[in-house]
């Protein structure tokens, strides 16, 4: 995918789709930077991929965090060439006319603040550089509404039209903005939706769900031409010629 020596800031990357990510990148010869709350994850998986990575704790809500993250960056590799925004929390799941109104606000400011803080962070480097790829973890939540969600659906649909809004200003600048909706994936918040008991996801059985390397390798293969035709769009893992494509299924 021609990621040798590019420089990939990945978002929420202490589990999940964004510890599978990172993984990932490393593995196509990327220079991985490794941002999540929880600094003793990332920095026990910086040590597993080598020089190559570097952890920075940071809490993407905080703009002036998100920046430093830029900054450290550009220090040690000398830019950034992609950036992944994966942050995203599901708690508190409760139905809007009993949610605790700080609760709902500090989904939005990580699950919507944190693209935007990520997106605005990272433009002007890229913008100067002539280009990079801004990827998005989006959700079938950002096109739906979901019982006991509403902190989760509105997020996500904010984050969606921000990949939009970023296509539309900066394509002709080099900009390659792509959202991703993996579907339902085998992660720790699967475990938070299943003890809800709220709503027909909370009901998946664990083997419904797809494993965090099949969103990993999607990301992969988003950074190349071949996904030239996607920019501005949201490609869904539920569609399986993408997943024929990405040779997950025959």
């Amino acid at each position: 995918m021609g990621l040798t020596g590019k420089t990939a800031i990945i978002t929420g990357a202490s589990r999940g789709i964004g510890s599978a990510a990172a993984q990932a990148f490393a593995a196509e010869g990327a220079n991985v930077v490794l941002v999540s709350r929880g600094a003793e994850a990332i920095e026990k998986l910086a040590a597993e991929i080598g020089e190559n990575a570097l952890a920075l704790p940071c809490d993407v809500a905080d703009y002036a965090q998100v920046e430093g993250v830029v900054a450290a960056t550009v220090a040690r590799f000398g830019a950034v060439d992609i950036l992944v925004n994966n942050a995203g929390v599901i708690e508190p799941i409760s139905h809007l006319a009993t949610s605790d109104p700080a609760g709902w606000g500090g989904a939005i400011d990580i699950n919507l603040k944190g693209v935007y803080n990520g997106m605005r962070a990272v433009l002007p480097g890229m913008l100067a550089a002539g280009g990079g790829s801004i990827l998005t973890i989006s959700s079938g939540a950002a096109h739906g509404p979901v019982e006991a969600w509403s902190h989760y659906c509105a997020s996500k649909a904010g984050a969606a039209m921000l990949t939009r809004c970023v296509d539309k200003e900066n394509r002709g600048d080099g900009i390659r903005a792509i959202g991703l909706s993996p579907g339902t994936v085998a992660t720790q918040m699967q475990r938070e939706i299943k003890v809800s008991g709220i709503n027909p996801i909370s009901e998946l059985k664990w083997e419904d769900h797809i494993p965090p390397e099949w969103p990993a390798k999607a990301l992969i293969w988003m950074c190349s031409a071949e996904a030239d035709g996607h920019l501005g769009e949201e490609l869904s893992l539920r569609d399986e010629g993408l997943r024929r494509t990405l040779g997950l299924i025959a």
